[in-house]
Formats: structure tokens, sequence, C-alpha cells
């Protein structure tokens, strides 16, 4: 094996942490199969020789790139308005080989990817790598130009607001299943007082128009459990039949399919056994599996 092959075969072993690392950055898969993509070309221009730990050198790279793109992101998107919600990983059916445990490897629920977009890029990355993938700061500093202390900082300041906007799941994914599957059957039976029941009193609808540039996705936020309920039974009921369940981010969800073969992702954050948030996302693309017969337009 030449030196390029050993170069690209350490590469491949490091792709999944790298993946990881930039779709917790970005909450979009394509950037970050870009950003790995980039690392790769950097990898291919430096001296491989000299770096003596290949995969936090690969990490650091990574979210070098991650940050740059997440900076640029923010930059278009300085005069939009409105919530914007991350790029689901959405599998129908869990099969538990390779493929399915790689994507898995890159899930993180979808509230918790809104709470870190509101985030600054400095602490965003000081989080996801210390608190996600236990890099040092002392390596995290040098990244966003900042002492380790003061990295440190960004990360706790990070930290506190991820605490207080994303409280965590249940971790028992049939005990998501039985809440959410309640929520659609109300929604299909157009039950408002079952609707009001299995929703938290605080519980954030959101929805919005995925694989657009972010300036230019609709974007709606409905909060508190009567008018969510409202919300779903006067636009949402009609999805509701078609629903199938998904896993969306590692939790239990459901995919819609609309016309022309495009689909709607529906992701669920369940927590004491109601449901804390509902992102709802219009995918333009068409979805694997998702069949244009038996769908529903738009609204």
């Amino acid at each position: 094996m030449n030196g390029r092959d050993l170069q690209a075969e350490v590469f491949e072993h490091h792709r999944p942490q790298m993946r990881a690392v930039a779709y917790r950055m970005l909450g979009s898969l394509t950037e970050a199969d870009d950003a790995v993509q980039e690392a790769w070309l950097r990898l291919s221009r430096a001296d491989g020789d000299s770096v003596a730990n290949m995969g936090a050198w690969l990490t650091t790279v990574v979210a070098r790139i991650a940050l740059d793109m997440l900076r640029a992101r923010r930059a278009r998107r300085e005069d939009y308005m409105g919530d914007w919600l991350p790029e689901p990983i959405v599998t129908v059916e869990r099969d538990d080989g390779p493929e399915e445990e790689a994507l898995m490897a890159d899930s993180v629920g979808l509230a918790l990817l809104v709470v870190l977009e509101t985030l600054t890029p400095a602490e965003r990355l000081a989080f996801v790598l210390h608190d996600m993938f236990g890099v040092p700061f002392d390596e995290i500093g040098p990244i966003v130009d900042r002492s380790p202390e003061a990295a440190r900082q960004l990360a706790s300041r990070a930290r506190r607001r991820v605490r207080g906007a994303a409280p965590p799941p249940d971790p028992d994914l049939h005990e998501q299943r039985r809440v959410v599957d309640a929520f659609l059957a109300a929604a299909r039976d157009g039950d408002f007082e079952a609707l009001v029941a299995v929703l938290d009193p605080d519980v954030v609808f959101r929805a919005h128009r995925g694989g657009l540039a972010p300036e230019a996705r609709a974007g709606e936020v409905v909060r508190g459990s009567e008018d969510v309920a409202r919300r779903v039974l006067a636009r949402g009921a009609r999805f509701a039949p078609f629903a199938r369940p998904a896993v969306v981010n590692g939790a239990a969800g459901a995919v819609v399919p609309l016309a022309g073969g495009r689909m709607a992702v529906v992701g669920f954050t369940v927590a004491r056994g109601r449901i804390l948030a509902i992102d709802f996302v219009f995918d333009p693309q068409r979805g694997p599996g998702m069949p244009g017969e038996g769908a529903v337009s738009e609204p």
C-alpha cells in the first residue's frame, strides 16, 4: 500500500467522527459532507507524516472548516427573520445494519440543534467539541482565537443556554413512540382534548420548508398546548392519516408523502410522557420510499 492509499484509509477511518462534528456544527448533512470533503483536500495538501495524532488533527481541521461555513451562513442570514430548522436524519425502517449505524452516529435531537443555532459560532464550536466530543480547551482555544480559559467560558455560556432550552428527551424510544402515536391518533380523530392532553403546556411547534437557502425559508412558530392543538386541527390534521412511523434524529417521528414524490418530516421531542416540541420540515426533494400515490398537497 502506497502513502496515498494509507492516507485515504486513515481518513476513512476518521470520517464518521468528522461528519458527526460537522453535522452538530452545521445542522445539515449536505454541508457536513462538504466540510468533510474540504478536510480531505487539506489533508492531501498537508505533510501527513508530520502529524502525530491524525484523529485530533482531522477533528480540528473539520471544526475550523465548519466554523467558517457557519460564520458565512450567519452573514447571509443577517436580514432573515424567523426560526431555522436543521436538516433531519430520517430512517423509516430500523435494520441495525452498517448504514443505519452510521446515520444514527450522526443523530442529535432536532430541538437541541435548534438551540445550538441560537449560539454564536464560537460558543457552538466550544460546546460541540468539548461537551460532545471531549476535546480539551487548550485545543479549542486556538480554533476560535481565544485562550483556553476563554474557550471554557464560551462552552459554559452555551451549556447554560442548552440546559435551559432543550431538556433531555425520554431515552426509551418505545415510550416516545407511544406518545407520538397518541398524538397522531388524536389528530386523525380531530380530538382537541386528546391533543392537549399529550402536549406539554409549553410545547413549541415549528415548521419550515427545508432544502432552501435559509433566507428563503418560510418559518412558522406556535407556542402553548392549546394554540398548537388548534394549529394541528386547522391545518395539520389532513397530514395525520398519511403519516408513517420513522426515526428522526434518533427519536420517534413520522414522514408524510407529499404531492410530486416529496415528503414532510415530523420530529418530536418527548419528555416526561408529553410532547415538548414538534418540528415540521417540508422537504422539496424527493424522499426515499415516498411515492406520490396517496400523497397530500402542501398547505
